[in-house]
């Protein structure tokens, strides 16, 4: 058994906050994966990557909208990929390379998988018993692979077998000619976008009406809307079994009942099957319920204000988490707003002497406030705050304007794309409540909107109080907030 003063699992995050306030501390790191978590190795950025590429091959296609001639742009998928990876790996093996070597001569990587047997204890893969006074848990979630008939979940993500999730699906050799994307959320819906623009014929099965169902449902019909007119999407279907033989994967289909009756082919064909139903944290694969730690109903680890682990709704002396392992909002933004509060905490804690010692007023608290999140598909979604629906249903009493992106000037310009920007306010405060954008830009263009709601600046103010450049596109944004209906 070797004991640490400190123990850390996972190191996407988690890797952030320990820096030279904690060289003084004997520190076992804990990764089985990619150093750098999710976000750096499968998710946001080689995404984005992906994405921009996909984004211009889109644009080239549909040239003749903006009365140019359009061009199919030829795609070295293989080239394509060693530019994203060659970076990511790079930036991978640096992070693991420098916790690993003698300039951190207190830190001690354990490259194994580790389950907790203990509230202070873990055992690894190969048995070694480890305890610590503190622990960090920052280990993070992984897709869900649901149960379909015929489907070899053991085999998913293997590089001889043709059903994958996001984990693998950037890294495969070879573009595939056909994708079945089975979902209808932000994972499914940027990845039928890349494939989609780069020339793979795709077709999603989504099971019910709209896409993107999670967010405001007159942003999510919106977006469905656009995207529908673009793409192969089999509304109301889900898969009933799934075949796989000579390369080649075959879905029998079947209503998922969400939308009555509806017309489906039996089966379809595709070279791949990629599977983007979700993310679930990594909680039962920690074996938290050895140590006693609460857990909510979407298995996500429980946390107070402060990221300190609960047990019996108390806090667990020493224990804090962070990211997608605990937090309601699985994104890496997120992740890194509480890798700091942790950071602060854990050293207020360590400065107190025995662990959970600090006082409550000298511990940081989280801000889940004006969170906001996008969607790099085509087109765009932004959003932030509450939907229409949750607003009504906190009691605000609301004001609601939506605004067409061909209603300003740099809509004409792009010759009428399509989209929208709707923002939600509090009728007697004026404070904006929330927002969705869908179109053009939209992650880039909510930002006024999240620093009003993350300063208290009422909407009036944002609208009014600052120059809007004309004719640039956040014109739409400046109009959405002039046309909320406020009190006098």
């Amino acid at each position: 058994m070797t004991h640490y003063d400190l123990l850390l699992i996972g190191t996407g995050s988690g890797n952030m906050f320990l820096d030279k306030r904690f060289k003084g501390l004997k520190t076992a790191i804990a990764e089985e994966w990619h150093f750098g978590g999710t976000c750096l190795n499968v998710g946001c950025i080689p995404t984005k990557m992906f994405v921009y590429p996909a984004t211009l091959a889109e644009q080239a296609a549909q040239a003749d909208r903006y009365n140019l001639s359009p061009t199919h742009p030829q795609i070295d998928w293989a080239g394509l990929q060693d530019r994203i990876f060659s970076r990511i790996d790079a930036i991978e093996s640096g992070g693991r390379d420098y916790r690993s070597s003698d300039r951190q001569p207190n830190i001690t990587v354990v490259t194994e998988h580790v389950h907790f047997t203990g509230q202070k204890s873990v055992r690894t893969a190969s048995g070694e018993e480890i305890t610590a006074d503190r622990i960090v848990i920052a280990a993070g979630a992984h897709p869900v692979v649901p149960s379909i008939e015929g489907l070899d979940a053991a085999r998913v993500d293997e590089a001889d077998y043709p059903v994958f999730t996001s984990n693998t699906v950037m890294r495969r050799s070879g573009q595939p000619r056909r994708l079945v994307i089975i979902g209808s959320g932000i994972i499914a819906m940027e990845f039928a976008h890349v494939f989609s623009a780069l020339g793979t014929e795709v077709t999603v099965l989504a099971r019910g009406a709209r896409l993107l169902g999670s967010i405001d449902a007159e942003a999510a019909d919106e977006f469905t809307r656009i995207f529908d007119s673009s793409h192969s999407v089999l509304h109301g279907a889900q898969a009933k079994h799934i075949d796989v033989a000579d390369g080649e994967v075959t879905l029998g289909l079947e209503p998922s009942g969400r939308l009555g009756e509806v017309d489906l082919p039996e089966t379809i064909t595709a070279d791949g099957v990629l599977i983007a139903t979700g993310r679930v944290p990594n909680t039962a694969e920690l074996d938290v319920a050895a140590a006693g730690f609460d857990v909510t109903d979407g298995q996500r680890l429980a946390v107070d204000r402060h990221q300190r682990v609960l047990s019996a709704g108390a806090p667990v002396p020493g224990v804090f988490a962070l990211g997608d392992i605990c937090s309601p909002h699985q994104l890496k933004h997120v992740a890194n707003h509480e890798a700091k509060i942790v950071g602060r905490n854990l050293d207020a804690d360590v400065a107190a002497g025995q662990p959970g010692a600090a006082r409550e007023d000298d511990l940081a608290a989280v801000n889940h406030h004006a969170v906001p999140g996008a969607v790099f598909s085509s087109p765009q979604v932004a959003y932030l705050g509450m939907s229409e629906q949750e607003a009504k249903g906190a009691g605000h009493d609301i004001t609601v304007k939506v605004q067409q992106f061909s209603d300003v000037a740099y809509g004409w310009a792009m010759a009428d794309d399509p989209g929208i920007v709707k923002i939600i306010a509090d009728r007697q405060s004026r404070l904006i409540l929330g927002a969705s954008i869908v179109g053009h830009e939209a992650s880039m263009l909510i930002q006024p909107l999240i620093q009003a709601m993350a300063f208290g600046q009422t909407a009036d103010e944002v609208a009014t109080g600052q120059y809007w450049i004309h004719p640039a596109l956040p014109e739409v944004v400046e109009n959405a907030l002039l046309g909320l209906e406020f009190d006098d």
